[in-house]
């Protein structure tokens, strides 16, 4: 099992930057990807950025292309935390933020569909023009 806390929402001014964190613990966090989903208003919830703490594959990162040099993923091992760095933001980047436990296979982004096994209880990131 895994519990995911993320916590570093907030308004910001497009252009201005914010940082989300996600602090994971549990038996079975060693065993997943982390990933970075976004969910606005009446879309669907999409992976903006994965990255693979499993100790095999460490380190590779994903990131959706509306985001690519914007946005920087990192983990902190010793701290079992995931962050979000975004930079530059836009008004379309508002949503609630969610980190998500998800098998190292799907953090490439490749598949359609991500299937995540544990949630964390989402944050608000609103970005006004």
């Amino acid at each position: 099992e895994v519990q995911l806390v993320e916590s570093g929402g907030g308004l910001v001014q497009a252009g201005g930057s914010l940082r989300l964190s996600c602090a994971a613990s549990g038996s079975s966090r060693d065993d997943y990807a982390i990933g970075w989903f976004r969910q606005a208003p009446g879309k669907e919830r999409d992976m903006v950025s994965c990255i693979n703490t499993v100790s095999s594959i460490n380190g590779s990162t994903y990131y959706r292309d509306s985001v690519k040099g914007r946005f920087t993923i990192s983990s902190d091992n010793a701290k079992n935390t995931v962050y979000l760095l975004m930079n530059s933001l836009k008004p379309e980047d508002t949503a609630v933020y969610y980190c998500g436990a998800v098998n190292p296979y799907y953090c490439s982004g490749y598949e359609l569909f991500i299937p995540v096994d544990y949630w964390g209880q989402g944050t608000q990131v609103t970005v006004s023009s």
